[in-house]
């Protein structure tokens, strides 16, 4: 049977979603956590043959970035009732650390897969313009004045972008740097300057090197034509600093049977 856990998780005291060796992962301590729930489930009568839960996320977070909806997949022999999968949520919460929240687990068909079937994701990143004692752990301070009309010229650029090698991460295991962004925009919200970003894919770093990049144009240290070339480029080298993982967010991701989850 394949289940879809839904989760939202703060980065902060993570190396990113994926297991890492010698580094603590949030993929580490779920999948910890389900092994250990749901052992009393299992049929077998050998404790050496029991399964242990092998979690499968919808995509990979670095160090320090924060998720707001995450789903994740895993197999499990048994067929849970819908009783049993709410307890098992409210199990997880109460065994979890306070950074990890479970909403919910649903049973899916057999070839529903959180991370290949996952249609788009959407990413955003908080900025303060303004000294904010109460959102600062989630937000990067910019203490120059920002040009968001030049920033939202230069994101509009995005839309028509295939190839995003010069916003990725060197040497990451990948097939193609393709990504078709279907949005990319910068908004006002509560005092917050927020870039917000959907894309059917996303590369290693992508977001940060972006954001870097499009905060230059803002500061008035690069002109749209400039931005351009660096896309053109197809060059790391040649793109902005990633700005730091705290403020970035994993919003949403969206599938074909989202009303189902």
């Amino acid at each position: 049977m394949r289940y879809f856990i839904k989760l939202a998780y703060n980065g902060t005291p993570f190396f990113g979603w994926q297991i890492q060796p010698k580094q603590i992962s949030v993929q580490e301590i779920l999948e910890r956590a389900l092994s250990l729930l749901l052992k009393s489930k299992q049929n077998s009568e050998n404790a050496e043959s029991r399964q242990l839960i092998d979690l499968v996320g919808c995509g990979r977070t670095d160090t320090g970035v924060h998720a707001r909806e995450f789903y994740a997949h895993f197999n499990f022999h048994n067929l849970l009732s819908v009783a049993e999968l709410d307890n098992l949520t409210y199990k997880l919460n109460s065994f979890l650390p306070k950074e990890i929240v479970i909403d919910g687990i649903t049973l899916m068909h057999d070839e529903a897969h959180a991370r290949f079937d996952a249609i788009e994701r959407t990413y955003r990143y908080y900025i303060n313009e303004k000294k904010n004692p109460f959102t600062f752990p989630f937000a990067y301070r910019v203490f120059e004045k920002l040009n968001v009309e030049e920033m939202n010229k230069a994101a509009s650029l995005l839309i028509d972008t295939k190839d995003f090698t010069s916003f990725s991460k060197l040497h990451t295991q990948v097939n193609n740097n393709y990504c078709h962004v279907r949005t990319a925009i910068w908004k006002e919200e509560k005092g917050e300057l927020v870039f917000e970003i959907t894309a059917n894919r996303f590369l290693r770093n992508m977001v940060r090197a972006l954001v870097g990049t499009l905060l230059e144009v803002g500061k008035g240290k690069m002109t749209i034509s400039e931005f351009q070339v660096i896309i053109n480029k197809k060059d790391r080298c040649k793109a902005g600093v990633s700005v730091p993982a705290h403020a970035l967010f994993l919003e949403k991701i969206r599938y074909p049977y989202s009303n189902r989850l």
